[in-house]
Protein backbone atom coordinates (compact mmCIF):
# COMPACT_ATOMS: atom_id res chain seq x y z
CA UNK A 1 0.00 0.00 0.00
CA UNK A 2 2.91 2.64 0.63
CA UNK A 3 4.39 1.28 -2.51
CA UNK A 4 0.72 2.95 -4.12
CA UNK A 5 0.77 5.90 -2.40
CA UNK A 6 4.57 6.62 -3.45
CA UNK A 7 3.71 5.79 -6.98
CA UNK A 8 0.93 8.06 -6.79
CA UNK A 9 2.98 10.76 -5.46
CA UNK A 10 5.91 10.06 -7.43
CA UNK A 11 3.05 10.19 -10.65
CA UNK A 12 1.60 13.60 -9.21
CA UNK A 13 4.93 15.34 -8.51
CA UNK A 14 6.26 14.48 -12.16
CA UNK A 15 3.03 15.90 -13.55
CA UNK A 16 3.46 19.47 -11.29
CA UNK A 17 7.04 19.30 -12.94
CA UNK A 18 5.77 18.84 -16.21
CA UNK A 19 2.70 21.76 -15.52
CA UNK A 20 5.50 24.25 -14.27
CA UNK A 21 7.57 23.68 -17.33
CA UNK A 22 4.94 23.81 -19.71
CA UNK A 23 3.75 27.33 -17.84
CA UNK A 24 7.61 28.24 -18.00
CA UNK A 25 7.49 27.32 -21.84
CA UNK A 26 4.52 29.68 -22.42
CA UNK A 27 6.13 32.07 -20.28
CA UNK A 28 9.45 32.41 -22.15
CA UNK A 29 7.67 32.17 -25.66
CA UNK A 30 5.75 35.34 -24.78
CA UNK A 31 8.69 36.95 -22.72
CA UNK A 32 11.33 36.64 -25.52
CA UNK A 33 9.39 38.72 -28.17
CA UNK A 34 8.98 41.44 -25.88
CA UNK A 35 12.54 41.76 -24.88
CA UNK A 36 12.95 41.72 -28.43
CA UNK A 37 10.91 44.19 -29.18
CA UNK A 38 12.42 46.17 -26.56
CA UNK A 39 15.76 46.18 -27.55
CA UNK A 40 14.87 46.75 -31.17
CA UNK A 41 13.01 49.83 -30.34
CA UNK A 42 15.84 51.10 -27.88
CA UNK A 43 18.17 50.40 -30.86
CA UNK A 44 16.04 52.18 -32.99
CA UNK A 45 16.19 55.32 -30.95
CA UNK A 46 19.56 55.65 -29.83
CA UNK A 47 20.02 55.52 -33.68
CA UNK A 48 17.56 58.18 -34.68
CA UNK A 49 18.83 60.35 -31.77
CA UNK A 50 22.38 60.20 -33.42
CA UNK A 51 21.39 60.47 -36.99
CA UNK A 52 19.23 63.57 -35.94
CA UNK A 53 22.06 65.26 -33.80
CA UNK A 54 23.82 68.73 -34.68
CA UNK A 55 26.96 67.46 -36.85
CA UNK A 56 29.16 71.10 -36.63
CA UNK A 57 29.18 71.22 -32.99
CA UNK A 58 29.93 74.78 -31.68
CA UNK A 59 29.37 76.75 -34.59
CA UNK A 60 26.22 78.83 -35.19
CA UNK A 61 25.91 80.66 -38.75
CA UNK A 62 23.23 83.33 -38.69
CA UNK A 63 21.59 84.43 -42.23
CA UNK A 64 19.98 87.77 -41.91
CA UNK A 65 18.76 89.94 -44.11
CA UNK A 66 20.90 93.53 -44.42
CA UNK A 67 18.38 96.05 -43.66
CA UNK A 68 18.15 94.45 -40.45
CA UNK A 69 21.94 96.76 -40.09
CA UNK A 70 20.14 99.21 -41.27
CA UNK A 71 17.08 99.43 -39.28
CA UNK A 72 19.44 98.87 -35.86
CA UNK A 73 22.16 101.88 -37.14
CA UNK A 74 18.65 103.93 -38.11
CA UNK A 75 17.20 103.85 -34.22
CA UNK A 76 20.43 104.09 -33.33
CA UNK A 77 20.63 108.22 -34.96
CA UNK A 78 16.82 108.68 -33.54
CA UNK A 79 17.55 107.89 -30.34
CA UNK A 80 21.11 109.99 -29.95
CA UNK A 81 19.18 113.03 -31.54
CA UNK A 82 16.65 113.11 -29.34
CA UNK A 83 18.70 111.85 -25.97
CA UNK A 84 16.70 108.87 -25.12
CA UNK A 85 18.39 106.13 -24.04
CA UNK A 86 18.74 102.92 -26.64
CA UNK A 87 17.93 100.86 -23.74
CA UNK A 88 15.25 102.49 -21.94
CA UNK A 89 14.59 99.75 -19.74
CA UNK A 90 16.36 97.09 -17.36
CA UNK A 91 15.72 95.04 -14.39
CA UNK A 92 16.08 97.20 -11.02
CA UNK A 93 14.43 97.62 -7.95
CA UNK A 94 11.31 99.94 -6.55
CA UNK A 95 10.21 100.54 -3.46
CA UNK A 96 6.36 99.40 -2.68
CA UNK A 97 4.65 101.83 -0.52
CA UNK A 98 1.22 100.57 -0.82
CA UNK A 99 -1.32 97.97 -0.73
CA UNK A 100 -4.58 97.72 -0.89
CA UNK A 101 -8.34 97.07 -2.35
CA UNK A 102 -9.38 100.77 -2.11
CA UNK A 103 -8.61 102.77 -5.86
CA UNK A 104 -9.17 105.64 -4.08
CA UNK A 105 -6.82 105.01 -1.22
CA UNK A 106 -4.03 104.23 -3.55
CA UNK A 107 -4.23 107.10 -5.59
CA UNK A 108 -4.41 109.28 -2.86
CA UNK A 109 -1.15 107.25 -1.29
CA UNK A 110 0.24 107.90 -4.63
CA UNK A 111 -0.51 111.67 -4.49
CA UNK A 112 0.86 112.00 -0.63
CA UNK A 113 3.96 111.00 -1.48
CA UNK A 114 4.38 112.75 -5.07
CA UNK A 115 4.06 115.83 -2.72
CA UNK A 116 6.90 115.18 -0.47
CA UNK A 117 9.27 113.57 -3.51
CA UNK A 118 7.78 115.46 -6.90
CA UNK A 119 10.95 114.17 -8.86
CA UNK A 120 10.25 110.45 -8.06
CA UNK A 121 8.27 108.39 -10.28
CA UNK A 122 5.47 106.21 -8.85
CA UNK A 123 3.27 103.31 -10.57
CA UNK A 124 0.09 102.01 -10.14
CA UNK A 125 -0.24 98.45 -10.65
CA UNK A 126 -3.66 97.03 -10.00
CA UNK A 127 -3.29 92.80 -9.29
CA UNK A 128 -7.03 92.24 -8.76
CA UNK A 129 -7.82 92.50 -6.20
CA UNK A 130 -5.17 94.60 -5.08
CA UNK A 131 -3.80 98.08 -5.99
CA UNK A 132 -0.27 98.67 -5.10
CA UNK A 133 1.82 101.42 -5.69
CA UNK A 134 5.54 101.65 -6.44
CA UNK A 135 7.67 104.42 -6.53
CA UNK A 136 11.72 105.00 -7.78
CA UNK A 137 13.85 103.35 -10.74
CA UNK A 138 16.90 102.07 -9.09
CA UNK A 139 19.45 100.38 -10.58
CA UNK A 140 20.94 99.07 -7.12
CA UNK A 141 19.29 97.56 -3.97
CA UNK A 142 21.01 99.82 -1.70
CA UNK A 143 19.18 103.18 -3.17
CA UNK A 144 15.87 101.33 -3.05
CA UNK A 145 17.16 101.09 0.80
CA UNK A 146 17.75 104.62 1.04
CA UNK A 147 14.25 105.66 -0.14
CA UNK A 148 12.63 103.41 1.97
CA UNK A 149 14.42 104.20 5.10
CA UNK A 150 13.05 107.82 4.56
CA UNK A 151 9.61 106.55 4.23
CA UNK A 152 9.62 104.15 6.99
CA UNK A 153 7.77 107.42 9.59
CA UNK A 154 4.69 108.14 6.32
CA UNK A 155 4.29 104.49 5.52
CA UNK A 156 4.09 101.52 7.56
CA UNK A 157 4.21 98.86 4.97
CA UNK A 158 7.36 99.09 2.82
CA UNK A 159 8.90 96.62 0.31
CA UNK A 160 11.65 96.53 -1.76
CA UNK A 161 10.15 94.76 -5.55
CA UNK A 162 12.82 93.54 -8.34
CA UNK A 163 11.28 94.28 -11.74
CA UNK A 164 11.92 95.94 -14.89
CA UNK A 165 12.51 99.35 -14.36
CA UNK A 166 12.68 102.37 -16.62
CA UNK A 167 15.95 103.90 -16.66
CA UNK A 168 16.55 107.44 -15.48
CA UNK A 169 18.20 109.49 -17.93
CA UNK A 170 21.18 110.36 -18.35
CA UNK A 171 23.26 113.73 -18.80
CA UNK A 172 25.43 113.26 -22.15
CA UNK A 173 26.90 116.47 -22.44
CA UNK A 174 29.63 116.21 -19.42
Amino acid sequence: MTCLYRDCFVSRNDSLKKIYQMKKAVFDHQAKPAVIRYCIFFVLFIASTQAFAQQARGRVEVIRDPLVDTLIAKRYEMSSASGISVASSSYGYRVQFFSGSNRKDAYNAQARLQSEYPELRTYIIYNEPNFKVRAGDFRTRLEAQKLMQELRASFPSLFIISEKINLPKTDTND
